[in-house]
């Protein structure tokens, strides 16, 4: 996926934003663009070549292959809230996977850090693909690897004071304009770990519940509660795609 310019003290522009939904994934692909110094993910590169967008009923891109749902540890219903034990020294991964049962679907996981009033701190205070650092440096993008779709890399103790609470997203590329949703989705799940312990989840999501109203799915949070974080399983959508999202957590969009 092209990068896009966020990395920016004034407000995005909205086609910069709504372009997410609108990426020409070729271009990814050519090593003349990744060396002018657009990001992209690696792994990206092994994916199937998307074709321009077809009608609902004339899908034209192959489904991925499926990978296989983990064994999760320390696993947590829909709604409920644990304690972790981390310390604010500690470095955790965030790893998400998913299925599909639709062509189209391609899945990408966003991390909005929020303040006290459940907004970001700025406009570059949520990392995706296309922005894979927050400005503290605490919270990194990481393409496929380690048996996950797609990783979130959090430092606690880099992480700037402010931020109260890390909402991991996920979203559905060209949802509105192809009529996709979280209907066409499966075995969604995010796994919370310690870096230190690979392989030992400290807190496990495995939704069970989709929706064909929901194009972007909050599936798990981190928050800070009297001095320890907590995970909670959220597991609830909204009808927005990224660029909804970004205004929703409080993005300046014009």
């Amino acid at each position: 996926m092209a990068a896009i310019p966020m990395k920016t003290t004034g407000a995005l522009d909205k086609s910069t934003v709504l372009s997410l939904n609108h990426t020409d994934r070729q271009c990814v692909k050519d090593r003349q663009t990744l060396q002018q110094g657009i990001q992209t993910s690696a792994a990206r590169e092994s994916r199937p070549v998307r074709q321009p967008s077809q009608p609902v009923q004339q899908p034209s891109r192959p489904t991925l292959a499926n990978m296989p749902v983990p064994r999760l540890q320390n696993t947590v219903q829909k709604g409920q809230k644990i304690q972790l034990p981390v310390t604010n020294t500690d470095v955790l991964e965030a790893c998400f996977g998913w299925n599909t049962t639709d062509g189209r679907c391609d899945l990408d996981v966003s991390a909005f850090l929020l303040g006290a009033d459940g907004k970001v701190l700025g406009d570059s205070w949520f990392v995706f693909y296309g922005q894979t650092q927050s400005p503290d440096k605490s919270t990194e993008f990481i393409a496929e690897g380690s048996g996950c779709r797609e990783t979130i890399r959090v430092s606690l103790g880099r992480l700037d004071t402010r931020v109260q609470r890390i909402v991991f997203v996920l979203t559905i590329n060209e949802a509105l304009e192809n009529r996709l949703h979280f209907g066409m989705v499966k075995d969604a799940y995010i796994a919370i770990r310690k870096q230190a312990a690979k392989g030992n989840d400290i807190a496990g999501f495995l939704m069970t519940e989709y929706y064909t109203n929901v194009v972007s799915m909050m599936i798990g949070e981190l928050y800070r509660h009297n001095g320890t974080w907590k995970f909670n399983a959220v597991g609830n959508g909204i009808s927005k795609d990224l660029a909804g999202l970004c205004e929703w957590y409080g993005v300046a969009v014009d």
